[in-house]
């Protein structure tokens, strides 16, 4: 199957955060403070598939108010963090919306994703993810967590959909 054929049939899209959306270095404040660094190419790229009437899910072990809010600024309302074990949180949220898991793409970088990437249509990663992750990926992203891997698969589905923006 030629690689882009994977992308024709995606509906939904789910994405982890820290490596994912961001990159997976922390800056840490002398107060203690962790700031991370998001692209606002993805934050385009997920307005964008929003527009077009994808669901987007983020599912993340972490428990930042600074990127819930700028999640949810983007439009997402399905995010679920402090999800240390992600397959109760995935599969709730499959059940809840009822979505056919052949039509599901994660993006995920690190062991906590690597049992939901075992049950969606299309696993994907990041250049710079974990080796496990990287062996289970169907399509691995040219490029690193928090620098535009999440534009670049949400890029290829609206483009073979034929939704993408130009």
């Amino acid at each position: 199957m030629n690689i882009l054929e994977q992308f024709k049939d995606i509906e939904t899209f789910i994405f982890d955060v820290d490596g994912v959306l961001t990159e997976s270095d922390l800056l840490i404040t002398e107060s203690g403070e962790l700031l991370r660094r998001m692209s606002v190419r993805d934050g385009y790229a997920l307005k964008c598939a929003i527009k077009a009437g994808y669901r987007i899910c983020i599912i993340t072990g972490g428990r930042s108010v600074g990127v819930t809010m700028r999640l949810k600024k983007l439009g997402i309302n399905d995010v679920f963090s402090g999800a240390e074990d992600k397959v109760p949180v995935y599969q709730n949220y499959v059940e809840l919306h009822n979505l056919d898991e052949s039509k599901i793409l994660y993006m995920g970088d690190d062991l906590p994703d690597y049992p939901v990437m075992r049950r969606v249509g299309l696993p994907t990663c990041p250049t710079d993810a974990e080796p496990d992750i990287i062996g289970i990926a169907r399509y691995i992203s040219p490029l690193r967590g928090g620098c535009g891997c999440v534009r670049d698969v949400i890029e290829k589905v609206m483009r073979l959909q034929g939704k993408w923006a130009i």
